[in-house]
């Protein structure tokens, strides 16, 4: 059995694309590997080079991450009450590229995407919304050239079982633009006010998994306690039989 991983996450660094008020990380060397010989007192025994760290700050929704339900709703555990049997199992890629930017996918586009593919949704599959938004995802136009889920397309994902979903888009909803022209406001998140669901953010790469089906998917959250989001390092697992 051959296994090839398949990395679905954004590097994380200074200058990437963040959601609007959503502040860039700062990752800075605390102090030099000579340094840090020195002050640690190893430097008297002969060594003048040992090890380096560096501190980071950052946000909850930076890079790849997982909304928790505390995201909307203030007395709801953070990443520390994702149950983690939600975040390891078969993955599905609905493809909607074709959609206009700002536009609004349905659960009738799902209904569709599942008949194209010849595939139902099961229960716990993990469901990849593929806008094409992450394959520009170092440029301006990725705050807005992508469509997103309606409250009813997510809601219809739920009914069937699924707990978590995933986009190639900095929201799971429609770009900010979209939401204020169509008067909706972040209609997928806010089924989270009702429903236990756990959606990603920021992925990409969803063109190198083999198909629509076929790989397991890994989306494990750091265990950040009360937070709203936590970050993810997703990966895709595709194994097959050749050698």
């Amino acid at each position: 059995m051959k296994r090839r991983i398949i990395d679905l996450s954004m590097t994380v660094g200074p200058d990437m694309q963040t959601f609007p008020r959503v502040a860039r990380p700062i990752i800075a060397q605390v102090e030099s590997h000579s340094e840090f010989a020195d002050n640690i007192g190893a430097l008297k025994y002969g060594v003048d080079w040992l090890t380096a760290h560096c501190v980071i700050v950052q946000g909850d929704h930076i890079g790849t991450h997982m909304d928790t339900l505390r995201h909307m709703r203030d007395d709801a555990p953070g990443a520390e009450g994702i149950p983690l049997d939600y975040c390891f199992g078969d993955g599905v890629r609905l493809d909607f590229r074709h959609k206009e930017p700002g536009s609004i996918i349905s659960a009738e586009d799902i209904e569709k995407a599942e008949k194209d593919m010849e595939y139902q949704i099961k229960e716990r599959d993990i469901v990849l919304i593929w806008t094409g938004a992450g394959e520009f995802n170092q440029e301006d136009r990725y705050q807005k050239d992508f469509c997103g889920m309606s409250a009813e397309a997510t809601i219809y994902l739920i009914e069937k079982g699924v707990k978590v979903m995933g986009c190639d888009a900095p929201t799971f909803d429609p770009p900010v633009w979209s939401m204020f022209e169509k008067q909706k406001f972040w209609e997928a998140h806010r089924v989270m006010l009702t429903h236990e669901y756990y959606h990603l953010e920021n992925m990409q790469n969803f063109e190198q998994l083999p198909g629509a089906t076929g790989f397991l998917l890994s989306v494990l959250p750091v265990k950040w306690e009360k937070s709203t989001g936590a970050a993810v390092r997703a990966v895709a697992i595709v194994e097959s039989n050749h050698q």
